[in-house]
Formats: structure tokens, C-alpha cells, sequence
């Protein structure tokens, strides 16, 4: 993706290839030297068994300008913590793995619980806002990095690039959001981005009419990339949602948080390819129904917030003008792929649409049906005012976890 093409709305910056990458990684060396980088990595315990993590490790073995990694583990009991502990050990930097379910952490939640602070459900929501909060308790950082741990295509330099944006202390860049081609094994991916997300976008602003934040969303050329970067600062005001609305979410927060010229995308990678989640048309709890549904909230809520009014005659309006918007771009998906040499179904993408446009109307009558609900997690600055002590006492648990079984493990 060479080009040099601004949206107006946020910065674009390019990989135009015209820079040696080993120069780029010395400028960071220089700055993370006072401006220290932590990367947080969001891992279920499953993806240590993957091909993707062993590649990942080799690749950030490499990165010296790392201060510090925080794994996040879910769904792991004793022994898998353990294996955990070990199979990041070949990491060369300071690193720390949370072990998300051990009796100590769980002890944490329930302090949570009874303060009505807890995060609501499991999942990779609560994971990062745990790793944020471990962060935010050691307080030496000032650049916190975010990548997920499937990625098969993996090369160190997706770090580089995105770091770079907000580490170098010269540009005003708070949030440096991950961009890329999602092109893998001979196909054109990304099927929620592509039939999902960019429809419905372009549906919204025929239905509601121009609204700022719609434009701001079609600026990113990926919204669900799970690559980001952002300085610290604005890490306590946070609101994380709980549920797989979590990129869309952390826009959203740029967008209410932080001036648009604070914010940028940056090209990282020239092709990306990650686990690929089902579709689940026969359940909507899972896969990429479960994952459209919640989008589609986190998009409505966020909209309703800045003041836009929704009724079930908007949601079903929105519906209809989302699939004819959607199999319109369809077309251009399909000539482009096949320019490009690569396979698209376009009886499965119709299915994907067919799918995701009754997800719209389930998403809206959700909504509907639930003004009160609270989809976020509390910010670590409610946590901190309601509990001042929690993130000490957070970061010693985590600690002591690590130190119990280091112990055990030379015993």
C-alpha cells in the first residue's frame, strides 16, 4: 500500500520504503531510553500450543528497546500457568505473565464485586484492562504497545512501526492505530471489516445523516486491527468495553478523550494473517455473530452518547440500507481479488451479509431493551477513588504469584 493518500480527518503515515528499517529502530532505542515502551500481550492459554507464539517470541526476542511485556493469560489453571511461565521464559526482557484465574487474582475480582466495580464477563476486554492495570501500578512507562498472540505472519518491524508514532517525543500523537492488508493462504480476509463494518457506516450516514464520528470510523482503513499503541497518560480515564466490541471501543475513547490530530494509523505490515474466527450463523453467542452483534452496540451507543436518537424504525431502515450498501462493495471486493490473483466466495460473503444485517436488527433491539446496561469497565480512576489501595495491592498479588512458584520451581 504505497501511496501517500491523506483522509483529512486523521494522519496516514506510510511504509513508502524509503527508510533502512534498523534506522527506524535506533531512533526508538534513543527515545525509549527516557520514554520507556511496555508491550501487553492479551494470550489464552490455548494459543501457547499454536503456531503463531513460538514465531511471535522469536521475532520480540529481538527488540532491545522493550522495557517491560505483559502477558495476560486466560483460561489456564495451575499447570498451564506454570507451562506459561516457561514458555515465555526465552523472552530476554523484564516480563511479567498475569495469571487472570489464580485464587489470589479471583480474590481481587470479588474486593471488585463487592465495590459494584468488577468487570461483568470473562474475555479479552477484562484481559488488557487487567494488564492495563498492572501498568498503571508499576508507573514507569510512558508508551504502552498492544498485539494479539495468532498472528501467523508476524515480523518485529509491526512494532517497530508502531511504536514509533507516539514514542518520538517531536509528534503530537497520543494513539497510533495498526493498518494493514488482510490477505493470507491466497484470500481476501477481514470479512467483518470489509461486510461488516465499512457498510454499515456508509448506511448510518445515509439513515442519520452526517455525523462527525462516522466520518472519523471510515478514516481508519482497519477499525478492528488489534495493533496499538498509545502513551500512558490517558490509560486511567480509559473506559474498556467487556465485551468484542474492544477496537471499536478503544476509538471510540480516542475520539471522546483525545483532539483528532492526536490520533493517526500507521502501515505496519504489507500482508497479516491471524486465526480465523467461525461464523456461527446457528449461534449467536459465538464467532463472528457474537463478535458483529457486539459491534454493532458499541457503534449505537456511542452515537446515542453525542445525542442521535434510535427507534426500532431506524434499526430496520438501517438494515435494508446496510445490505444494499454491502453487496455493492461486494463487487469491488470481488473484481479487486480477483486483479490480484486471489480467491473470494461470493456465495459465503452473501451468507456473511445475510448474517450480518440481521445482526444489526438484533444489535438495535438489544439496545432498545437495555438503557441501563453498562457495557464498559470502570476506568482504574474510578477503581482508584473508590479503593486506593487496589492497584498496589493488584501488583503485589501479581508479584506474588510469580515469586510463589519461581520458588517452587527451584526448590
Amino acid at each position: 500500500m504505497t501511496d501517500f493518500h491523506q483522509n483529512g480527518n486523521i494522519t496516514t503515515l506510510h511504509n513508502l520504503r524509503s527508510r533502512p528499517p534498523a534506522q527506524l529502530v535506533h531512533e526508538i532505542a534513543v527515545y525509549a531510553e527516557t520514554r520507556k515502551v511496555t508491550l501487553i500481550l492479551p494470550c489464552l492459554c490455548s494459543e501457547l500450543e499454536g503456531p503463531a507464539l513460538p514465531a511471535i517470541l522469536a521475532e520480540l526476542a529481538q527488540v532491545s528497546y522493550l522495557h517491560r511485556v505483559i502477558i495476560g493469560l486466560d483460561q489456564a489453571d495451575e499447570a498451564q500457568f506454570r507451562h506459561a511461565r516457561s514458555f515465555f521464559s526465552t523472552l530476554p526482557q523484564q516480563h511479567v505473565v498475569i495469571w487472570n484465574d489464580s485464587p489470589r487474582l479471583q480474590q481481587m475480582h470479588q474486593r471488585l464485586q463487592h465495590l459494584d466495580l468488577a468487570p461483568q464477563e470473562p474475555g479479552k476486554g477484562k484481559n488488557v484492562w487487567s494488564c492495563i492495570g498492572y501498568l498503571l501500578a508499576c508507573a514507569d512507562s510512558s508508551v504502552m504497545a498492544i498485539h494479539d498472540c495468532d498472528i501467523v505472519t508476524y515480523k518485529r518491524e509491526m512494532l517497530d512501526r508502531m511504536v514509533y508514532p507516539v514514542v518520538n517525543p517531536t509528534f503530537p500523537y497520543q494513539l497510533a492505530k495498526g493498518f494493514y492488508p488482510r490477505i493470507g493462504n491466497g484470500k481476501l480476509n477481514g470479512r467483518v471489516t470489509r461486510l461488516l463494518v465499512s457498510p454499515l457506516l456508509i448506511a448510518l450516514k445515509k439513515v442519520i445523516g452526517d455525523r462527525d464520528y462516522i466520518d472519523y470510523l471510515r478514516s481508519f482503513r482497519y477499525p478492528l486491527s488489534g495493533e496499538f499503541a498509545i502513551r500512558t497518560a490517558p490509560l486511567p480515564d480509559l473506559r474498556i468495553p467487556s465485551d468484542w466490541g474492544l477496537e471499536i471501543g478503544v476509538l471510540s475513547e480516542a475520539w471522546r478523550n483525545m483532539a483528532p490530530k492526536s490520533v493517526c494509523q500507521v502501515e505496519i505490515a504489507d500482508n497479516y494473517d491471524h486465526k480465523h474466527q467461525d461464523l456461527s450463523p446457528e449461534d449467536t453467542n459465538k464467532g463472528l455473530s457474537r463478535m458483529s452483534t457486539d459491534i454493532c452496540k458499541a457503534i449505537f451507543r456511542k452515537l446515542a452518547a453525542d445525542g442521535t436518537v434510535f427507534t426500532p424504525n431506524t434499526f430496520r431502515t438501517l438494515k435494508a440500507t446496510y445490505y444494499r450498501s454491502a453487496l455493492d462493495l461486494l463487487e469491488g471486493y470481488y473484481t479487486d481479488a480477483k486483479m490480484n490473483g486471489l480467491e473470494l466466495d461470493r456465495h459465503k460473503e452473501e451468507k456473511a451479509i445475510e448474517l450480518f444485517a440481521e445482526n444489526i436488527i438484533r444489535a438495535g433491539q438489544v439496545f432498545l431493551d437495555n438503557p441501563h446496561e453498562t457495557p464498559f469497565i470502570p476506568t482504574w480512576n474510578r477503581v482508584h477513588a473508590a479503593d486506593a489501595q487496589f492497584l498496589s495491592d493488584l501488583s503485589r498479588a501479581v508479584d506474588q504469584d510469580q515469586a510463589e512458584f519461581t520458588a517452587a520451581e527451584h526448590s
